[in-house]
């Protein structure tokens, strides 16, 4: 958990899209309000001009979903590590720094 604490220490950020997949899923009452107060304190990162740009590049040479990519073309821009249970989502993404933090590979 320390190292759960020391990436929080340091402040999130969360793609908008990030943030849209994890309130579509079906939560109990409980669960959504855990992860509203973590959005809710976590920056949100919308997705501007720089971040389309990286994703329609993302695209041009990746065969990744668009929700995926925009979420990688956010951490391409604001060179940050990308933290997923999914990784082989991300695989062959240049430049993108992806860990998960369940495994911490």
């Amino acid at each position: 958990m320390k190292f759960i604490s020391d990436i929080v220490d340091n402040g999130v950020a969360v793609s908008v899209i990030s943030r849209i997949e994890v309130l579509v899923c079906q939560l109990d009452e409980e669960d959504e309000k855990l992860i509203r107060d973590f959005l809710d304190e976590s920056l949100i990162i919308d997705l501007g001009e720089e971040i389309a740009d990286k994703t329609i590049s993302i695209r041009k040479t990746r065969r990744v979903k668009i929700p995926d990519a925009v979420i990688a073309a956010t951490a391409l821009v604001l060179d940050l590590t990308l933290l997923t249970r999914n990784v082989d989502d991300f695989k062959g993404i240049d430049g993108l720094h992806v860990l998960d933090p369940w495994t911490k590979q």
